[in-house]
């Protein structure tokens, strides 16, 4: 089971008890799933996805005045069932829902989780951090991506095969956004899978770090002793000033040794910046050498 279809498993459990919710949410999967007929009226709703079938129903009787609790297929409203569920929902001629039903913060929380189990999707957070709603019209999108910026959610809208597609792509945006639909096992399922990669990349990066250090000593390493080699060739050691023979000498016998212990091992001892200057002047002199010809 995919991650996406393990929150959609979560979300659809979750049974709002306020019924101002109830109808921000049924609104939200009415207008990415459903289709509306004002002027009979009639209201249809069918979907490949049979879960959301049974949530959409059983929220329709939900929010129905009893009287129409045992003689509707909630799925196809004809007549004055579907008048009253429009009713309920404030529904107009519009691509959107009607902005009077979520005006409050827990209407936003309900509206974009009914958005998300009607055309919502999310990518495998061990892959990458991807969220995102499809929408037909662009003014759908517009409505989720203000009803998510409420939440701070910093959410895009894209143009995709003629449909607007609403979409996170930072993993704190996702977390809250499970967060804001209430999918809290997700969430926490999700912050756990993030917090093992960030740290697995906190480790790739120290360790490609301490690589590229290391590779850079080693560098250092073979050219001073390549350089000390020429000199010892071309003109000897001994022509170097004492300082600069000593440490020479030193490198030569110990040609894997860090800069300090190099330092330590010189009578008297010097320090880590000392050695590196007293080499850099011996590479800098057998570069002189090597122009001169002599």
């Amino acid at each position: 089971m995919s991650f996406s279809h393990e929150v959609k498993r979560e979300l659809l459990e979750h049974i709002d008890k306020q019924r101002d919710c109830r109808v921000a949410e049924l609104s939200a999967i009415l207008m990415l799933e459903g289709v509306v007929d004002m002027e009979e009226p009639a209201v249809y709703m069918h979907t490949e996805n049979q879960e959301l079938e049974e949530l959409y129903g059983h929220m329709v009787r939900l929010v129905l005045p009893k009287e129409f609790e045992d003689d509707i297929n909630p799925l196809e409203l004809h007549g004055e069932p579907a008048g009253e569920l429009l009713s309920i929902l404030k529904w107009r001629n519009s691509d959107a829902v009607n902005g009077l039903l979520i005006q409050q913060e827990k209407c936003k929380k309900a509206f974009i989780r009914g958005a998300f189990l009607s055309n919502g999707s999310m990518s495998d957070p061990e892959k990458s951090y991807h969220f995102e709603i499809v929408c037909d019209f662009e003014s759908q999108a517009k409505q989720i991506q203000d009803a998510m910026r409420f939440f701070h959610l910093d959410a895009k809208i894209v143009s995709r095969k003629n449909h607007s597609v609403v979409y996170l792509k930072e993993g704190a945006q996702v977390s809250t956004a499970l967060s804001v639909m209430e999918a809290s096992i997700s969430m926490m399922n999700f912050e756990n899978i993030r917090i093992v990669k960030e740290m697995r990349n906190s480790v790739n990066r120290s360790v490609n770090c301490e690589t590229a250090n290391i590779k850079k000593t080693v560098n250092a390493a073979v050219r001073q002793v390549e350089a000390i080699e020429f000199i010892e060739s071309k003109v000897g050691l001994s022509s170097l000033p004492d300082n600069l023979q000593k440490i020479a000498e030193i490198r030569l016998t110990h040609p894997e040794t860090p800069l300090k212990e190099l330092g330590e091992l010189l009578d008297p001892p010097v320090g880590k910046s000392g050695v590196n200057h007293r080499l850099r002047r011996i590479v800098e002199i057998a570069d002189k050498l090597k122009l001169g010809g002599s």
